[in-house]
């Protein structure tokens, strides 16, 4: 963009303070994804939680061992506390929860956080030099472009994210522990104590599939202001 400007005329690139855009659909949805992607990478990126169990051992009555957690959700780094210094005599040993969602994550909030910025830099245009974006046909092209592909990758990181979040439940609920061999122990025994809520996950999802949904409907909106519509419209009877 920086390139096009620079070939765009003195006069025609002054900026021209104008916010009649954001009522109309392009500038309205526009802030709407701005908005939903700050709430998207929000309730991802800042979700902190832990898991809990109750260990009876040698020497020790239903003592809280906890797992703490949080984004990027490599969980096979987090280990439990060991119930007592002596770690149940020594048939305690350390316990890491199983899986890594890293990657989901980090593509859902780094999506999230490109398209915020994006979304700055399109509403400034937008208010600002909307009369070189509308003069300009490569822009509303580039802006259609980019619409296009972030709806695409919406969509996969919402669904990539929603599947990593069913995993990580799953890892950090009561089924993890017959698979946790200090508590097979002879006199040792784990019973599932709690986890912290993952509301604030469930809906980041949510705000993933309105982003997919937001962007997916401004493709007609952004197509209307490209020469590929008007075009069209011109050359009809």
């Amino acid at each position: 963009w920086s390139l096009q400007a620079a070939l765009v005329s003195p006069r025609m690139a002054g900026s021209r303070v104008d916010f009649g855009l954001l009522l109309e659909p392009l500038g309205f949805i526009k802030v709407l994804e701005w908005i939903f992607s700050i709430f998207a990478f929000a309730t991802c990126g800042g979700f902190q939680g832990e898991t809990t169990l109750l260990v009876s051992c040698k020497g020790v009555v239903n003592k809280t061992v906890t797992a703490a957690f949080a984004y990027p959700f490599r969980l096979n780094t987090v280990v439990f506390s060991a119930p007592d210094p002596k770690h149940c005599g020594g048939t305690w040993t350390d316990v890491y929860l199983v899986g890594n969602f890293s990657s989901s994550a980090q593509f859902f909030v780094t999506l999230a956080v490109l398209v915020f910025l994006y979304c700055v830099a399109a509403l400034v245009v937008y208010i600002g030099y909307k009369h070189v974006y509308q003069q300009n046909s490569k822009f509303p092209l580039t802006d259609l472009a980019i619409t296009v592909i972030t709806a695409f990758l919406w969509l996969v990181s919402t669904f990539a994210w929603a599947k990593a979040l069913v995993d990580i439940k799953v890892s950090t609920g009561a089924s993890i522990i017959p698979g946790i061999e200090s508590c097979k122990a002879p006199g040792t025994t784990c019973r599932f104590a709690s986890v912290t809520s993952m509301g604030t996950l469930n809906v980041s999802v949510v705000f993933g599939l309105l982003n997919t949904v937001l962007w997916g409907g401004n493709i007609w909106f952004v197509y209307k202001d490209t020469n590929l519509h008007n075009n069209r419209i011109s050359q009809s009877p």
